[in-house]
């Protein structure tokens, strides 16, 4: 006699359908997404994901908030060597809080840290961060899910000003709005932009001298 599947608890359930939202999206683009794909694609009855995400909106605002969840907890599993995971508050505090007085951290060892995220994004993480250029457009087109897409990309801000703020950034919250811009230009280029598919394999070394050059003009902007 076979034993019954066990079903997830709701946490984990909106967590499986978030999760496989961003795996569709990033296979199938925006067109992919439908409530019944992702049933199928996570193996849950029929009407699961209506039952937690009653409309596209509400699933696409899942996927926002998982996105941030999910590169935000890189920042602590990279290699971080300058002690980075530290700095800023993960859970996406809002901006006008500005970061804590964080210790003082090596430039170098921070760029090395930021190369190390960026090559994991380009690499394991590919599929995530275009399935997040797709659902950012979403954004740009539909008033009702501009608060959530706001919302789950402050976590990055905040945490970007922390790490500035300890290289000794004297406006840091403006030098992390300039970072976060450069770093996705950056992934868009390398992942979606004319010349990607014609690019080698991403360069660590390569990417960590692009990162220094990268806080050194950051840096000197805000100082």
């Amino acid at each position: 006699m076979s034993t019954p599947r066990k079903t997830p608890p709701a946490a984990d359930r909106r967590t499986l359908i978030a999760d496989t939202a961003i795996d569709l999206v990033a296979a199938a683009g925006l067109r992919g997404l439908t409530h019944r794909a992702v049933d199928a694609a996570a193996v849950l009855p029929a009407g699961s994901t209506s039952y937690y995400f009653r409309t596209r909106t509400a699933l696409i605002g899942a996927c926002y908030q998982r996105l941030a969840e999910l590169d935000l907890g890189d920042l602590g599993d990279v290699g971080d060597p300058a002690g980075l995971g530290d700095l800023g508050d993960l859970g996406g505090a809002p901006a006008s809080e500005g970061p804590s007085a964080p210790p003082a951290v090596d430039r170098e060892a921070a760029a090395a840290a930021l190369a190390g995220l960026l090559h994991r994004w380009l690499t394991v993480g590919r599929g995530r961060q275009l399935a997040r250029f797709e659902l950012s457009l979403e954004a740009a087109r539909n008033p009702e899910l501009e608060a959530d897409f706001h919302r789950a990309g402050q976590g990055a801000r905040v945490r970007a000003a922390g790490i500035l703020a300890a290289l000794g950034a004297q406006r840091p919250e403006e030098a992390a709005e300039l970072l976060v811009a450069w770093t996705d230009g950056l992934l868009y280029d390398r992942l979606a932009g004319a010349l990607a598919r014609s690019r080698p394999a991403p360069d660590l070394a390569e990417l960590a001298s692009v990162t220094r050059r990268m806080l050194d003009a950051v840096l000197a902007h805000a100082a």
